[in-house]
């Protein structure tokens, strides 16, 4: 296990860059690899697999009606808690996919992407010292949005292994000695960023248990949802004893190519979503009033959607998948989301680093080190690992592919 305490003194901004590794022993603050990575691939012309975002636009209906919920005159404020006509086709959604029972009007909660809900629900119920336990690696906001509630981080490594077949997986008896009394919240990104790892129902029943017994929140990360490959997701809020204390938090911007329109949402009993909109009210107020009739229009389309769009995925995965074992790297298979990760060990690369600032201008493709994920103190475990996103059109993965085999050439 890895705790991140941080360090007395810091202003509470130089405590949220030191949350994400961010903070320079001279109180600098350093550019975010995604920041760095994309001026590199704008440098140099190189094909940018580091971020996470299509370059294709999302589904006619739900553009179509974004434009006529402009066209209609939807571009004042909506509500606080999100138009009803989302909120009801949220709470829709969850009886569909999951055959959970949600009230729209008291238990669904429209924020400004995973990332608003993500820090609302955090600075709600965080105070200092608090203990947020996440698996590792995790998303960067995870651990900058801890620290500046004055949280202590404490992460449980997922486990990986350079065989065929074999993906990211937690040890049980890690997980249950990093949830103690001290402990605010569990916070569950499945399906899982950067690994790709869907958790399996045993995982996820060990967190509920371990929350009952702690008394501690569930806080779900799950926007990559419906991109999964051949395995089911399953939401903790379906299990048995979990509803009544988990905070489920999802997205539209992966599901539906949109991910600068930035429409999220929280799902909970009614008394934690009134917690966090407490708090999210004065983060962005209200947000994206033409976009969300639109993504309710999303929710609505037919199951053949969802399924097409996790089939495209996954044949640019198995695209991307190939390219880079061909070029020598050890892979392993992501059962889910946008992400690839790659092991460039076998290629004598032990600084996944260093190689991701080399591969722009050596064979013209970017990618992020897993260790960006990563607390410092951890890194060693993860140094040879590069995420790649697939998320990208089929001819933009064929070139990239065509030149990351310049690699076995080095």
């Amino acid at each position: 296990m890895s705790d991140f305490i941080p360090a007395p003194g810091l202003a509470p901004w130089q405590r949220t860059a030191a949350g994400a590794g961010l903070l320079a022993p001279d109180g600098t603050i350093a550019a975010t690899i995604f920041a760095e990575m994309s001026a590199l691939a704008a440098q140099t012309g190189a094909i940018n697999l580091g971020q996470g975002f299509p370059d294709e636009d999302g589904p006619a209906e739900v553009l179509e009606a974004a434009r006529r919920a402009i066209a209609d005159g939807v571009n004042q404020y909506p509500p606080g808690t999100g138009m009803p006509v989302l909120r009801e086709a949220i709470a829709a959604h969850q009886r569909r996919w999951y055959g959970i029972e949600v009230d729209a009007a008291s238990e669904v909660l429209v924020t400004a992407g995973a990332t608003e809900a993500l820090a609302a629900t955090l600075l709600a119920f965080v105070d200092a010292g608090d203990e947020v336990v996440t698996f590792e690696p995790y998303y960067d906001a995870y651990a900058a949005i801890a620290a500046r509630a004055g949280g202590v981080h404490r992460t449980v490594p997922l486990h990986w292994s350079r065989e065929p077949g074999s993906g990211w997986r937690p040890d049980h008896d890690e997980l249950r000695e990093a949830v103690t009394d001290r402990t605010r919240v569990i916070l569950v990104n499945s399906p899982h960023n950067p690994t790709g790892a869907v958790f399996d129902v045993e995982t996820l029943s060990l967190v509920v248990e371990l929350a009952e017994r702690h008394d501690a929140l569930i806080v779900t990360d799950e926007v990559y949802e419906h991109l999964t490959f051949g395995v089911v997701h399953t939401p903790i809020a379906a299990l048995p004893g979990a509803r009544s204390r988990t905070i489920s938090i999802s997205s539209a911007g992966k599901t539906f190519s949109t991910t600068g329109w930035k429409i999220g949402w929280i799902i909970a009993p009614a008394p934690l979503v009134t917690a966090v909109l407490a708090v999210k009210q004065y983060l962005t107020y209200v947000n994206g009033a033409p976009f969300q009739p639109a993504i309710a229009t999303g929710l609505g389309l037919p199951d053949r959607f969802f399924a097409d769009a996790a089939a495209t995925l996954e044949a640019r995965r198995d695209l991307l998948a190939a390219g880079l074992t061909a070029a020598g790297l050890a892979i392993t298979l992501p059962d889910s989301g946008y992400f690839i990760v790659a092991d460039a060990s076998p290629l004598g690369y032990a600084d996944g680093a260093a190689l991701c600032r080399e591969l722009p201008g050596r064979v013209g493709v970017v990618g992020v080190p897993v260790t960006a994920f990563v607390h410092p103190d951890r890194q060693g475990s993860y140094s040879s690992l590069v995420r790649f996103a697939f998320c990208k059109r089929h001819e933009v993965l064929e070139e990239a592919v065509s030149r990351i085999a310049g690699l076995s050439a080095g």
